[in-house]
């Protein structure tokens, strides 16, 4: 069962190793599942799942494994060489009382009731109702469906009637994840991530495990030796498109900006409108008196730092190409001049567009600031964001 649990995630996507495999083995071995498929489940997740992006993936396998169970027919039960006798007795010793236990001793234990059932299998050939002998949806009989048995066993049947039930392979709803939607601040963390490159700074604050050890062990004594924390040194340049048409990503947007103040500590931010011009700020409830000079910003921050643009780039075709192009004042410079002077400046760069990349095609200033920067445009979702994040740690 679990190697084909394993084969069903590969085909699925999952990229799963023998090395996963066998800590799931050895993990069920130790008894980390306890017999519950609720339990199962997280334990399968958390070995084979190593990206958010495959939990649909693994989700989908699961179900398409295990959950024909809970709709087994007589004929398939008939066709189970060895039927988890393990599983059901830890089941029954955990769920059922003393007195229900003793019940089933009378009867000749566990495993008679096992073998009666694979003899009544063997012998009935049709469905069955009511009664005490055969399995059915009723009755007395230890297996089946709405029947009472201290140790019964749910075939078939989606509730239980006596709540006895020992195992009940319940079907699960999944819900689904993908790597193409739009994604919240946690998940875009998750992206951001990777654009990382380490680097210790700052005072020391942080264990020397290592070092301590071998002061320790060459002084004779405890010396404790710490060293800075490690943090992200990347630095990062964020230019966020504001009003108009980006109102509907408002949200969005937000959490994009609260995840990369989380993520990079060398982050400087500030706000434009459609295209960057001669003038930028920080607040925008002030700006138009407190202008930040474009030409300033590029003098001020080396090209050490990675310059991100935010902005759906729809706009008139006119506010890109020309002089005094721009909807709210009058640009002495087409916004394209100062789109390559920032992409000069700062050679690691990216665009990324809330809007979907099936939509972009349709929008000619899209195209425009695509090919401005050369094609290193990305949506706003898990995949889109990851993809940005490679191009720029390069």
């Amino acid at each position: 069962m679990f190697i084909q649990f394993f084969e069903n995630l590969r085909k699925s996507g999952v990229p799963v190793s023998l090395r996963e495999y066998l800590t799931f083995l050895e993990a069920l071995s130790k008894n980390l599942a306890t017999y519950e498929i609720e339990n199962f489940y997280i334990l399968g997740r958390t070995i084979m799942v190593k990206d958010e992006r495959h939990l649909d993936r693994f989700d989908r396998a699961f179900s398409y494994t295990f959950n024909g169970l809970e709709e087994i027919s007589l004929q398939d039960i008939i066709n189970i060489k060895e039927l988890p006798q393990d599983w059901l007795m830890k089941l029954a010793e955990k769920h059922l009382s003393k007195q229900e236990m003793e019940e089933i001793n009378s009867l000749g234990g566990f495993e008679k009731l096992m073998e009666t059932l694979k003899k009544r299998l063997e012998e009935q050939k049709s469905r069955h109702q009511g009664g005490n002998k055969w399995i059915g949806t009723a009755g007395t009989s230890p297996f089946g469906a709405y029947g009472y048995n201290p140790e019964g066993i749910r075939i078939g049947q989606n509730e239980s009637r006596h709540k006895k039930a020992v195992k009940v392979w319940d079907k699960r709803n999944f819900k689904n994840l993908d790597d193409t939607i739009e994604i919240g601040t946690r998940n875009i963390k998750v992206a951001l991530k990777r654009l990382r490159k380490w680097a210790r700074d700052g005072a020391e604050e942080e264990l020397d495990i290592d070092k301590t050890i071998q002061s320790t062990a060459e002084n004779g004594y405890l010396d404790v030796k710490t060293r800075p924390e490690r943090r992200n040194a990347v630095k990062v340049l964020l230019f966020l498109d504001v009003g108009g048409s980006m109102d509907p990503y408002i949200k969005l947007v937000e959490e994009l900006f609260s995840a990369a103040r989380s993520e990079f500590k060398h982050l400087e931010y500030f706000y434009f409108h459609n295209c960057i011009y001669e003038g930028v700020w920080r607040d925008n409830r002030r700006r138009w008196t407190e202008q930040i000079p474009t030409d300033e910003i590029i003098r001020t921050y080396g090209n050490d730092y990675k310059c991100i643009c935010v902005g759906d780039a729809s706009m008139s075709p006119y506010e890109i190409a020309f002089p005094g192009g721009a909807n709210e004042h009058y640009n002495a410079e087409a916004g394209q001049v100062w789109l390559n002077r920032i992409r000069c400046q700062w050679p690691n760069n990216l665009w990324i567009n809330p809007v979907k990349q099936n939509l972009w095609g349709y929008t000619q200033s899209i195209e425009m600031i695509k090919e401005i920067f050369e094609n290193k445009m990305v949506p706003m979702t898990l995949e889109g964001l990851e993809q940005g994040m490679k191009e720029l740690a390069r």
